[in-house]
């Protein structure tokens, strides 16, 4: 799983998985490393790396979240997310890695050999610094 910074390729490409996926905010700690999945680049998914902080309200789906540090920066370097868009790398847990695999299945092989940095445009950053899953945008916000 790769970590790109370079400028990705929009691909708007549906999500059929994260936003039905079943995961509580107790699943998650401080202190865990996380990824969130954005997309596909030489033929492995790739994303944003970060580490858990503190728990946090969700405003975008009104459910318990983290507040997630990019420890690499960037534009922003903290922000709020569900627990459904995060997939573990500080440890192997068998629901992440389930969700790691469907999502391998359903996405690799509509890019298949593509070395280019392809996003799926399934997030968005809100002005008060939440992530949130296309399925999870509402009108008004």
């Amino acid at each position: 799983m790769s970590q790109l910074s370079p400028d990705p390729v929009v691909a708007l490409t549906p999500d059929p998985l994260t936003p039905d996926r079943d995961v509580t905010h107790q699943h998650f700690q401080a202190g865990d490393t996380v990824v969130v999945l954005k997309g596909v680049a030489g033929g492995e998914l790739w994303g944003d790396a970060m580490r858990v902080v503190a728990p946090s309200w969700h405003l975008p789906t009104d459910e318990d979240g983290w507040r997630l540090r990019d420890a690499t920066g960037g534009q922003q370097s903290y922000i709020t997310a569900h627990p459904r868009y995060l997939v573990h790398l500080s440890r192997r847990c068998p629901d992440c890695l389930i969700h790691l695999r469907a999502v391998e299945d359903a996405l690799l092989p509509k890019y298949p050999g593509d070395d280019a940095l392809i996003d799926c445009g399934w997030y968005t950053t809100t002005a008060v610094g939440q992530l949130v899953h296309v399925a999870d945008v509402r009108a008004g916000r």
